[in-house]
């Protein structure tokens, strides 16, 4: 077996197609876009090699190619844990131990050249909303963006030396069974509160829109483990990138005196169609696209992200949020289902929304950590964000 680096048209092309070898015979697995995948790696697409740097290989077994990974380093990140951490993803293999580990010596070896001294994975080059974690529980049609891995990955990562960095949890809510009425209570009581409005997105505002997003996740994600800012030139090209199957009104954002606290965004769940595609947005698939869509094949929708700055958490303004959803869910009888994904456990708060909404489990996937020095494995885990952050917000202020 035979590492190469990719380097050139045919690598790249390789890179992509060793999925046929594995999820041939997966009902459940939806092969991304190959363009999706690609732009991740292309500098002039992905604004995380402004700082940042990235490479993959694949695996061959004398002409045949096994498998794949990726490795790269997020600097904004990297230098914020206790020991420079890059990152493992993309990676496929067939199951085969030894295959498996020679694409991770692969990742080690050049991160440690990178000057890492640990890597997570499986991950991606970007936000944690596309590509992230190894599916361990709940083996079914992933939502678009989510991870999609045989049963096996979590043995071999393990057997590796991989050790749970953090746990992620995707909740599924039943649209066609009523909210619990405690929480509709609430959400009542918010959504009339004097100060208090709310507003869904508008593409032809977008760029306002924008700034907002970045004004709550900049404070309510702050006292998450190494929190670096978001930035806004991704949050724009997600959006726009997304613009083709959104719907405005599945996006909402929370105000207190015009000023934004809060927000919701959910999306269509696309790969109910791009598991038609194969990956290829072919001309014919771009039009097969438009007639699905009009025919409302996407039934599900993503809960992608849904914050709050904390000077409000623990005021509801999550429930009032989601009750201007209802009224959208209501407008559109097809939308039978949301996928709450994901919630990490290092977030007890999300979790307890959660089942207060009735949400029943959908998956579960593993985030892996693995530290080049192995006596320091069994030590590392995620850093749980405060439960009461209101409090820590304003003692902040108060100092």
């Amino acid at each position: 077996m035979k590492i190469v680096e990719v380097s050139d048209r045919r690598s790249r092309k390789q890179f992509l197609d060793v999925v046929e070898a594995i999820y041939h015979d997966d009902p459940a697995y939806v092969r991304p876009l190959d363009a999706m995948i690609e732009e991740v790696f292309d500098p002039n697409q992905n604004a995380y090699f402004n700082h940042g740097t990235a490479t993959r290989f694949i695996l061959l077994d004398s002409d045949e190619v096994i498998g794949r990974v990726a490795a790269f380093v997020n600097y904004k990140k990297a230098n914020g844990f206790e020991q420079p951490t890059g990152g493992l993803g993309f990676f496929e293999c067939v199951n085969n131990q030894k295959a498996a580990f020679l694409l991770f010596d692969a990742a080690q070896k050049w991160l440690k050249e990178q000057e890492m001294e640990a890597m997570d994975g499986p991950i991606n080059f970007g936000e944690n909303d596309n590509f992230w974690g190894c599916l361990v529980e709940g083996f079914t049609q992933p939502g678009f963006g989510m991870q999609y891995n045989p049963p096996y990955y979590k043995d071999f990562f393990q057997a590796y030396g991989f050790v749970t960095y953090f746990e992620q949890i995707t909740n599924h809510l039943d649209l066609t069974v009523p909210f619990p009425e405690r929480f509709w209570k609430i959400a009542g009581w918010v959504v009339k509160k004097e100060g208090f409005s709310f507003k869904h997105f508008k593409i032809k505002e977008a760029d306002r829109f924008i700034d907002d997003f970045e004004t709550v996740y900049n404070d309510a994600w702050r006292f998450h483990e190494n929190f670096t800012p978001i930035d806004k030139k991704v949050l724009k090209a997600t959006m726009m990138k997304a613009k083709a199957f959104m719907m405005e009104d599945l996006i909402w954002y929370a105000y207190h005196d015009n000023k934004p606290i809060g927000f919701l965004v959910l999306f269509p769940d696309v790969n109910q169609i791009l598991k038609h595609f194969n990956g290829k947005l072919t001309l014919w698939n771009k039009l097969r696209f438009l007639w699905m869509k009009r025919k409302k094949v996407m039934t599900r929708a993503r809960v992608v992200i849904l914050g709050v700055v904390p000077k409000f958490q623990r005021s509801g303004i999550e429930s009032g949020l989601f009750w201007h959803l209802k009224g959208v869910v209501d407008k559109n009888p097809h939308l039978k289902e949301l996928e709450l994904s994901w919630v990490g456990d290092f977030n007890p708060k999300m979790r307890v929304l959660q089942e207060s909404m009735g949400a029943a489990f959908g998956k579960k996937h593993i985030t892996f950590r693995y530290v080049f020095n192995h006596k320091n494995n069994q030590e590392v885990r995620a850093a749980s964000i405060p439960v009461d952050t209101k409090y820590n917000a304003k003692t902040e202020k108060e100092l």
